[in-house]
């Protein structure tokens, strides 16, 4: 499983996250990334805010609901043995 490091912008902590699966809905890419690699471990649905042009990725946790409800379908067709529970 991927590792990747998250810095926050606004205290600069960094941040390891593993990466369950990433898709593109809507034009707008999303990941789906977990702090451990155990049975129940929370997980977390980011949507890459950035440019086209930024050479960094910036990540922001997806909050608004149905957002979340529709992009949360597509990861759990697409990780079709892992169960997610809201």
């Amino acid at each position: 499983m991927e590792k990747i490091k998250f810095t926050f912008e606004d205290t600069k902590e960094e941040v390891e996250f593993f990466v369950l699966e990433q898709t593109r809905v809507s034009g707008q890419n999303y990941i789906l990334v977990t702090d451990s690699e155990e049975d129940e471990a929370e997980c977390l649905i980011l949507k890459d805010t950035s440019a086209a042009e930024d050479t960094e990725s910036l990540y922001e946790i997806v909050e608004d609901d149905i957002e979340l409800s529709s992009v949360l379908k597509v990861f759990e067709e697409l990780l079709e043995d892992v169960d997610i529970e809201m």
